[in-house]
């Protein structure tokens, strides 16, 4: 997931620090999850969904769609990067 949220934000042409700004943290909070010193709270993953701008639902059916279908695992994790 963590892979995830780095790339939407890189997608969106956002750093940290602006990311950290829209939620109203510092920006070490996005820096320790990045980081994978931290992790989010779902509700925390929603925030960050918002501000990065992406729909968090369409990334969470996607993942949990591939873990129960091995095969189908790096094409929902390339979809969740995606969409």
């Amino acid at each position: 997931m963590r892979s995830v949220l780095i790339k939407r934000r890189k997608a969106a042409g956002l750093t940290q620090a602006e990311v950290a700004t829209r939620l109203g943290k510092p920006q070490s909070f996005v820096a320790k999850y990045e980081g994978g010193h931290r992790r989010l709270q779902l509700t925390e993953f929603l925030s960050v969904a918002d501000a990065i701008g992406f729909d968090a639902a369409y990334v969470i059916r996607n993942l949990a769609f591939a873990e129960h279908r091995p095969i189908a695992r790096a094409e929902a994790r390339r979809n969740a990067d995606m969409g």
